[in-house]
């Protein structure tokens, strides 16, 4: 780590970026800009959320491996588990995914002056969403600001002038470029690009001779093509008073997921050109103002304080900005109206990014949106819902012609056009049908939290639900028990150890499978009744599986990640997914399955003794499990290692990969997972009540949060001292009881009034009244 100190909400570092995994990221969940904080002349790598290789897939009506289930199913049945590895590749596709594409680079040479820079220092402000660089050379000081001011979505960055010849900028791209000029307007210089990303791109892991190959073709009269859409950037220099400024945007040809891109340069130009004139009238204070405005209209409704023990003072100074670094990225990563925030968020430096830099649905884009709810931005959701939506429609395809099934299947890539089959490659991570199943979980949740708008179940919530559920109805299978199993699964690209020494990945009812299938038909029968629907015969068929289904496995006391018998071929696996019960899901409680609770925290440890947690996102998964877990020693220990071993120098989620620099390659999972799991060490809202600091670190000593959210839409505050809740504040988010559990605190409820409404040292409950506020009094206060 290389911080100074800072004031609270300001990351600062002493040097500039030296990779893309080290630099500041600025966005307004469209326009995604890094900025390095170079000294003479900084770098703004640039990216837009919709531009992606490729173009809309091209529809099947037959083909298909359906009639390969039959057979596959019977080999995992006969515990023929390479056969049906074997057959398990019949069901996938004939590519992959598509990549996320930069778009390229604007260089700022904004200070000639030469020698050596002195004071030096990069701040990120994550409360103003403003970046700045500051140095000395010489008796001079030096300093550059920059933002991403959000409607009309431009980059503004300024410098001090002496009023003579403006710093000029460049712009360079890895892609070919149709237009490249400049010309002189609105008192100063503009530079004007355009250019097509490839037409495909072959993923990092693939090797191939022509990884990248663009199209040559021309856009037809309406200006689109079939493949490898079209962007355009503007970048303005001009001066403003006593400052050079630099104004630029990006525009990009996507016309929606199943729409051909357009390809039209010139007009995307003209449109890049007219978006930064129209800017550039704006006064910067005013475009600032504009900017930290709509940003602090969400970074600021929770806030999270904390006193530290004695000796840990760095420790939880650092935890406290990972928290609101990882709401600062989702505020800048995902706005109502942008695509989803995928694998890197919105920024991304290389053409083969990777993993395609895609939406990777068996952990990485749902760990994204984990604490939207949680932390009052149901706003910011909105994104994985489109997503989740346009998959719904998108995977029924897949369904009927690779499975036979209703309903709708996606497996774990997908990308902005909603491409849905396995992928090529090796079952144990190619073939995982159950994406949507997590993707309903989401939508789900923002209802279960109050966040849902009129409309959202009918429209939004039982459409994605109901696809998930006809899917999954139709790949249940019966064991020899008279159970009901998922036929065929795997748990996400982990493989399980045969008799013989080999390995295999497709069997029945692997556990998160079980957990997924049983939480989607739970959900779609509440729903319904939410909504005032009568039962359909697809609910009746739920209702009906429900009891039938096979729970999950324990043996010896610990959680198995499938059936019995079933070993992990790496004991020390990334994933955990068949722990989904626990967190981010909500059916293995403390209070209603202890038991199950305990063996699923027995095959977490085991998990970690043979070294798991080795990526900064699953690392993040293990703070978000181990507060369910109640264990806020725990919780801080494991938030340590990730900052000390999987993070960057500006605090950015790092994945070891030996083909990046520095042996690490950013994803920005684990800067979202990790403020979930830190929200509930501080406050978990399941069980029928609200658990008041549940797992709280022990070096957080005293301290205060303010504005987490809990399912029944309930919005908390809370402060403790000596370890202990102080006091807080609840506002009810709906009518009827509410209980309350403060650990043993001696607690009394009072209304804003001073109404007394419950008292005591256990579990505390009251009949509450939506939006009334209840506030608590302890001993300790």
């Amino acid at each position: 780590m290389t911080h100074q100190p800072a004031p609270r909400h300001v990351l600062r570092c002493d040097r500039p970026a030296t990779r893309f995994a080290d630099a500041f990221l600025l966005g307004d969940g469209r326009l995604g800009v890094t900025v390095s904080g170079g000294v003479g002349t900084e770098t703004f790598d640039l990216n837009a959320d919709t531009l992606w290789s490729g173009g809309p897939l091209e529809p099947r009506t037959e083909g298909g491996a359906a009639h390969v289930l039959p057979a596959l199913r019977e080999a995992v049945a006969a515990g023929d588990h390479h056969r049906a590895d074997e057959l398990a590749l019949q069901l996938h596709a004939d590519g992959y995914t598509e990549s996320y594409q930069p778009v390229g680079r604007l260089s700022w040479a904004f200070d000639p002056s030469a020698g050596a820079a002195e004071d030096y220092a990069r701040d990120l402000d994550l409360a103003t969403a403003v970046a700045a660089t500051r140095y000395r050379r010489g008796s001079t000081d030096h300093a550059l600001e920059a933002f991403v001011a959000p409607d009309p979505s431009v980059l503004v960055a300024t410098t001090v002038w002496d009023g003579g010849a403006l710093p000029a900028v460049e712009f360079t791209s890895p892609h070919p470029l149709g237009l490249h000029r400049t010309e002189e307007t609105a008192g100063g210089t503009l530079v004007l690009a355009a250019g097509r990303v490839p037409a495909t791109v072959i993923p990092n892991y693939v090797p191939d001779d022509d990884p990248v190959r663009y199209a040559d073709d021309v856009p037809d009269a309406d200006g689109t093509v079939a493949r490898g859409g079209g962007f355009a950037v503007a970048a303005l220099v001009h001066g403003e008073g006593g400052t050079a400024r630099l104004t630029a945007t990006v525009v990009t040809g996507f016309r929606g997921w199943n729409a051909r891109p357009s390809a039209d340069l010139e007009a995307l130009a003209a449109q890049a050109r007219e978006q930064v004139l129209a800017a550039a009238g704006v006064p910067t204070a005013d475009l600032r103002e504009r900017t930290t405005a709509e940003h602090r209209r969400w970074f600021d409704r929770v806030d999270l304080e904390v006193t530290a023990a004695p000796g840990h003072e760095a420790d939880v100074a650092v935890a406290q900005q990972v928290f609101d670094l990882g709401r600062y990225l989702l505020v800048a990563s995902s706005r109502p109206g942008t695509q989803a925030a995928n694998l890197q968020g919105i920024w991304n430096t290389d053409v083969r990014p990777g993993w395609s830099s895609n939406y990777t649905t068996n952990i990485n884009v749902t760990m994204n949106y984990w604490a939207a709810e949680s932390t009052g931005v149901a706003e910011l959701h909105t994104p994985l819902f489109d997503l989740a939506r346009d998959l719904a429609e998108a995977g029924q395809e897949t369904a009927r012609l690779d499975y036979g099934a209703r309903g709708a299947i996606v497996h774990h890539n997908t990308d902005v056009w909603r491409f849905s089959r396995a992928v090529q490659g090796r079952p144990f991570w190619s073939n995982w049908p159950s994406a949507l199943p997590w993707l309903a979980a989401h939508t789900y949740d923002h209802v279960d939290f109050g966040s849902a708008a009129d409309g959202f179940v009918r429209d939004v919530a039982l459409p994605v639900h109901r696809a998930a559920a006809a899917a999954a109805l139709d790949f249940l299978v019966e064991d020899h028990d008279g159970n009901l199993l998922p036929s065929p699964s795997t748990s996400p690209e982990n493989q399980f150890l045969l008799p013989d020494g080999s390995s295999a990945a497709v069997t029945a009812g692997a556990t998160m499978d079980r957990e997924l299938t049983r939480e989607v038909f739970t959900h779609y029968l509440d729903l319904l009744a939410r909504a005032g629907e009568d039962e359909d015969e697809l609910a009746r068929e739920v209702r009906a599986a429900l009891p039938r289904l096979a729970g999950p496995a324990v043996v010896d006391g610990v959680l198995q990640e499938w059936g019995p018998g079933l070993e992990s071929a790496e004991p020390g696996h990334r994933h955990v997914s068949h722990l989904y019960g626990v967190f981010p899901g909500t059916s293995t409680t403390r209070r209603r399955t202890p038991d199950l609770l305990a063996a699923s925290r027995r095959s977490l440890e085991a998990r970690l003794s043979h070294g798991g947690g080795h990526t900064g996102w699953s690392r993040s998964w293990v703070v978000g499990l181990s507060a369910r877990f109640g264990d806020g020693a725990a919780a801080q220990e494991h938030l340590r290692v990730l900052v000390e071993d999987l993070m960057s120098d500006s605090l950015l989620d790092l994945h070891p990969h030996s083909d990046w620099p520095g042996n690490a390659i950013f994803q920005i999972d684990g800067n979202f997972g990790v403020v979930a799991g830190i929200a509930e060490t501080l406050l978990q809202g399941h069980d029928g009540g609200l658990d008041l600091l549940p797992a709280l670190p022990p070096a957080w000593t005293s301290g205060s949060v303010r504005g987490l959210r809990a399912r029944g839409g309930h919005t908390v505050d809370l402060s403790w001292s000596d370890g202990a809740l102080a006091g807080g504040r609840v506002v009810a988010g709906r009518d009827g009881e509410l209980a309350v559990r403060a650990q043993g605190a001696d607690v009394t409820v009072t209304t804003a009034e001073g109404e007394l409404v419950a008292k005591g040292d256990g579990e505390l409950t009251w009949t509450a009244t939506v939006g009334t506020e209840y506030v608590l009094e302890t001993s300790v206060a």
